[in-house]
């Protein structure tokens, strides 16, 4: 007897081929039969008039310390997620000391926008290699999650303090790679790092690998062609210039194995965006010619984006303001008040380039919150429109509203949801150098909604015709699965685990995003969250975990780990299935 049957659903299997009529049935956690299924089950899932589809597989989260407070990690396994990779940009908890702990608590709540309080109160923070922290999280996980080990955290273990500001000996390079070796051989599924200029520390200063050298760099990336089911990730700096180009190809090449880069955005400035986009294209193109393999990750939807200039996230990125954010709050607030401070900042946002540069249009911010009672009437306003009631210059008006609010006022920018922005998204997502993904779903808790990267995709790609179902589906599922070379996983095959979706297609959306009070450790701090429409039923690996939006079986996620879970992907692009 099954376990598990579904029936009386348009089958849409993850290859890309089109949907058709039939049955799932599943025993001990694999699909069983697809198509004609006769025999009887002990539970039955009726999914007439929906959609069976495999479990969708989020490519870029920053979930680790998420796992020991939300097991669950939500809210993506309430938008079909059953597969998520972390420890993305460097950033993983593993490999870990009393000593490193103690830097990279602070570095994830400034860099991630993970709060302190949540970090302290609900991670242990005592395990010492990989294997351990992999160990730990056995067992406990409502969906499948994989982790890479950082380069952050690898530095960090082996040089100390000297990881912020000294180049690694040759000692310490061979040090870092051991320590690289150990994680791999205990499941770690890859190697990630960053040299993003927006990656700062609890200090306000560039994380560890952003004081690595290139040969640093692609030594420990080298690392991973030892061992199976591996892959690479690097977040690089974003003006793309041939020094990055290279390093990305190189990279691939060092390692053997494929990397993905994160992100690539589409802003809505069509003309800008067109040039950009080709140029940071034109690195999968030519890693090809190299017999490398790089891709972007690209997201469906406009982030909506909250920022503040407490963290200074962002804003940190622009030239000339990151000495801002490495001052203490009262003297940051001091210097902001200073005419000539403000020109110098002025002048540093007016020189910022290419998508860097939609930061800096201050009168389109939108203030999400003003505290103050001087400035409270702005809130849900444009800066714009505040600085025309004020009389003064937009950046003028932001700083005097932060400064009102001791710096704690939140501004959003609002993704530029045009049809041509939509349409340039569409080729994006069909593009072969390009995965849709990029969520950070874990990680800038109070600022990003791309968590719900899964049921945006499948709304959008719906209402604005970008590309039919069954690639849609493909390309959130076997086709991520394909590049991190995951085993048996991303379509619904006989033999594959039964990690199963089923949805309504012409429902499926995400809903708006809201605030949840719910980390531990604070009540000041909360999470943006969004419920899912139209998700009908989560099964993971064989057990029914979501029905009708409510948890409601038992934690079956497999913590994977790299070679028992995934084989060595390739470094060539995989042929899409026909439309």
């Amino acid at each position: 007897m099954l376990d598990l049957k579904i029936t009386g659903g348009t089958i849409v299997d993850g290859t890309g081929r089109k949907g058709f009529e039939g049955s799932v049935g599943v025993r001990d956690g694999r699909i069983v039969a697809v198509g004609e299924v006769a025999e009887e089950a002990r539970r039955t899932i009726d999914a007439t008039g929906l959609v069976v589809a495999p479990g969708f597989i989020d490519a870029h989260t920053h979930y680790d310390p998420q796992c020991f407070w939300d097991p669950d990690l939500t809210p993506s396994c309430y938008h079909g997620v059953t597969t998520v990779l972390a420890g993305n940009c460097g950033f993983s908890i593993a490999p870990l000391s009393r000593e490193s702990a103690g830097y990279l608590l602070p570095m994830l709540a400034r860099v991630e926008g993970m709060p302190k309080e949540t970090l302290s109160a609900a991670l242990p923070w005592d395990w010492s290699s990989f294997g351990e922290f992999l160990d730990r999280l056995d067992g406990t996980l409502g969906i499948n999650a994989g982790f890479m080990v950082g380069h952050s955290a690898v530095r960090r273990l082996v040089m100390g303090p000297r990881a912020v500001g000294e180049t690694a000996t040759a000692e310490d390079i061979a040090q870092m790679k051991g320590e690289v070796a150990q994680a791999l051989a205990a499941g770690a599924m890859g190697f990630s790092t960053s040299t993003a200029p927006s990656h700062n520390d609890g200090d306000g200063r560039p994380v560890p690998s952003r004081h690595a050298s290139r040969e640093e760099i692609l030594e420990l990336g080298s690392v991973v062609k030892d061992f199976e089911g591996t892959s690479l990730e690097l977040l690089p700096d974003l003006a793309f210039r041939q020094e990055t180009v290279d390093l990305l190809v190189d990279f691939s090449l060092a390692g053997q194995r494929p990397v993905n880069w994160n992100l690539l955005v589409v802003t809505g400035l069509a003309d800008d965006d067109m040039a950009r986009i080709d140029r940071q294209l034109g690195v999968g193109r030519e890693a090809a010619r190299r017999g490398a393999k790089v891709v972007a990750l690209t997201l469906p939807e406009g982030a909506t984006v909250r920022i503040n200039l407490i963290s200074g996230f962002v804003f940190d990125s622009l030239p000339g303001w990151a000495e801002l954010f490495q001052m203490p709050l009262e003297a940051r607030m001091e210097r902001l008040r200073d005419p000539a401070y403000r020109q110098v900042l002025r002048e540093g946002a007016d020189s910022a380039t290419e998508q860097m540069r939609n930061f800096t249009q201050w009168g389109k911010l939108v203030i999400a919150e003003a505290r103050s009672p001087q400035y409270a009437r702005f809130s849900g306003r444009t800066v714009g429109e505040a600085a025309a009631e004020l009389g003064i210059d937009p950046l003028d008006a932001m700083l005097d509203i932060a400064l009102a609010d001791d710096l704690a006022t939140s501004f959003r920018m609002d993704g530029f949801e045009t049809d041509e922005a939509y349409v340039l998204r569409g080729k994006l997502m069909q593009d072969e150098f390009a995965l849709i993904g990029g969520s950070d779903a874990g990680a800038h808790m109070d600022m990003i909604d791309t968590y719900a990267f899964s049921t945006k995709v499948l709304e959008k790609c719906r209402t604005h015709g970008l590309m039919p179902l069954e690639q849609v589906v493909h390309r959130i599922t076997q086709r991520i699965a394909h590049h991190f070379g995951l085993r048996d996983r991303g379509e619904l095959r006989e033999g594959a685990h039964a990690d199963v979706v089923v949805f309504d297609p012409a429902r499926v959306a995400c809903g708006p995003a809201y605030m949840r009070y719910d980390l531990p450790g604070t009540t000041e701090h909360g999470r943006l969250y969004s419920d899912a429409i139209g998700i009908e039923a989560v099964v993971v690996n064989g057990e029914l975990f979501i029905e009708g939006g409510t948890i409601v079986g038992e934690r079956k996620g497999t913590v994977l780990r790299s070679g028992r879970d995934s084989y060595t992907p390739e470094l060539t692009p995989m042929r899409e299935a026909a439309e």
